[in-house]
């Protein structure tokens, strides 16, 4: 007779982590943030129940993973839609429609980053924090466009919370499909909106 332990569901895996980490992401797409259990992760894994234990202290840390995971993809999309862009103007309206480009394509990482509680972007962190250094581009591309005269100088939070807002809604109205648009004009929707918010200075961020 085969030993009970040498049947169980291995708790050995190729890269356990990442399997872990994207079965919790395919999961939370389909039951919330909320509902589901380490024990189903595991099974969808592959892995014995305890298995997620070996890298993960609770649903909650494993959550945390995902979302700064998360952050790190939002930070590098913000980015890379800025290109080599010189105009301020543009940097903030790109990094904008890059933060909802990353909401389109990752919706399940985008719900557990916000509507899971797991790790906020609490932009009183250090810098080493993975959602304040996606707001830091935000804030940054901000800062240019109040030095270029794009935006009135001043405290640039309440500008950068007011763009954060502005993308923010739009991404969760997108990823909740109740934006009647297609993923092209959701963006070319998010141009715009972004461009109203530098009037009365628009005239500059159009050349």
């Amino acid at each position: 007779m085969i030993p009970k332990k040498q049947i169980d569901t291995p708790y050995h895996h190729p890269n356990l982590r990442q399997a872990l980490l994207n079965a919790a992401v395919t999961l939370v797409g389909e039951v919330g943030p909320r509902a589901f259990t380490l024990r189903e992760v595991a099974r969808r894994a592959g892995v014995s129940h305890n298995a997620p234990y070996r890298h993960f202290t609770s649903k909650d840390d494993l959550l945390t993973t995902v979302a700064i995971e998360g952050f790190e993809r939002l930070t590098r999309t913000m980015l890379a839609n800025q290109g080599s862009t010189a105009s301020p103007s543009k940097r903030l309206i790109l990094a904008g429609c890059g933060y909802v480009e990353f909401a389109l394509k990752w919706p399940n990482h985008f719900a557990i980053m916000f509507d899971s509680g797991a790790a906020p972007p609490n932009v009183d962190c250090t810098p080493a924090n993975a959602g304040e250094e996606a707001f830091r581009v935000l804030l940054d591309s901000i800062i240019a466009a109040q030095q270029s005269g794009d935006l009135p100088p001043g405290d640039p939070m309440p500008h950068a919370f007011t763009a954060w807002s502005l993308v923010h809604g739009i991404a969760k109205l997108a990823i909740g499909g109740n934006l009647p648009m297609d993923h092209d004009a959701i963006l070319n929707f998010t141009s715009i909106a972004a461009l109203r918010m530098l009037t009365p200075h628009s005239d500059r961020a159009k050349s």
